[in-house]
């Protein structure tokens, strides 16, 4: 997106294009409405989380006399991606011009360039309601029933034209609609192959399909990701996904929107894995920060089918992102191994 949105567009079609510091952008979120409002920007590309530390960062002071009209498409990408989170950011700024169809999602990588698919272009980005213990136990996306526990799924589109996506089981077998799998794709645009890394080719490719190495479903082309395969979490049988928990605990006040780490830990005496559950707070009071892992503890309890076994409460940066500014999962949890063993606690 990098490449194509933020280079050669503006290079071949001699657009304007502003850009702005990721680290500018977290100290003062404002400034990326106030260049919308000043430039009058067309689009934009933002991760999920960007969507709910805006709400909830930005104050109204900093809003006064800004316009977001010329907004016509906000792509959501880069993680799995949320109706909660873009309501949130539209009905915040509804009141300065934004629009809900400017709501566009988007699935995305480097191997495959533009992207996969795109949704909210042409009509209404859409989501529907699944049965939870259906798509974490069964691994099929049945839609929700009255009186049971409910995932909101956002779509990310259909494909983009020359782009074709399968949902394929773990032998490359294609399954059917509303069937959970990994998502593969097959197109005019992707890599051929890894530079020099014969073993990365092996297990990237089947029958000359591309392993994305995230895991979700199709219905009617609509593609729904939910989640990264190998940051599945597997407790009891159910196919837990740790961006589901955390954005339950960013729901906790005293949390840092985007500063927390989900992660399984097996355990040899159950034979199953342990959820940990890592969260940036700013208090260092020892009652404060225990109403907020109970907060925690409660808010993921409620919202998920699984507990947590343990809330690990740490300071600002000490998270492991990736370069991209994603949670790096299992740096974190390698981590959180270390400071247990170090106190002698061990899992």
């Amino acid at each position: 997106m990098g490449l194509i949105a933020c280079w050669l567009m503006p290079v071949l079609l001699g657009y304007p294009l502003v850009i702005m510091s990721p680290f500018e952008w977290i100290r003062a979120p404002y400034r990326l409405l106030q260049a919308v409002s000043r430039y009058k920007g067309t689009l934009s590309w933002l991760p999920n989380f960007a969507y709910n530390f805006c709400a909830q960062k930005i104050r109204d002071r900093d809003l006064e006399g800004l316009e977001l009209s010329s907004w016509r498409a906000i792509s959501n990408c880069s993680e799995p991606m949320r109706w909660e989170s873009q309501n949130a950011f539209q009905e915040r700024f509804q009141s300065l011009g934004l629009r809900s169809d400017a709501m566009t999602t988007c699935y995305a990588m480097a191997e495959n360039v533009f992207a996969v698919t795109q949704g909210g272009i042409d009509s209404p980005a859409v989501f529907e309601d699944i049965d939870r213990d259906s798509l974490q136990i069964e691994k099929l996306a049945r839609l929700s029933v009255p009186g049971k526990p409910s995932i909101r799924m956002l779509g990310a589109g259909k494909s983009i034209p020359n782009t074709s996506v399968s949902i394929l089981d773990n032998k490359g077998h294609t399954l059917p609609d509303r069937h959970v799998g990994e998502v593969a794709l097959k197109s005019n645009c992707m890599l051929i192959g890894y530079y020099h890394r014969p073993d990365a080719n092996e297990k990237a490719f089947i029958n000359g399909w591309y392993l994305t190495g995230d895991y979700g479903y199709l219905v009617q082309g609509e593609l729904y990701i939910t989640g990264r395969k190998k940051d599945l979490i597997i407790v009891g049988g159910k196919n837990i996904y740790p961006q589901d928990l955390e954005l339950l605990a960013y729901e906790v006040p005293g949390v840092h929107a985007g500063r927390a780490s989900a992660f399984g830990v097996f355990n040899e005496t159950t034979g199953t894995e342990d959820v940990v559950l890592v969260a940036e707070v700013e208090t260092t009071d020892q009652l404060e920060q225990q109403k907020i892992a109970d907060g925690i503890r409660a808010a993921v309890t409620r919202g998920s089918a699984v507990a947590l076994r343990y809330v690990h409460l740490v300071g600002k940066h000490w998270l492991v992102k990736t370069s991209s500014g994603k949670t790096a999962r299992s740096a974190n949890r390698e981590k959180f191994l270390k400071e247990m063993q170090e106190k002698g606690q061990i899992f």
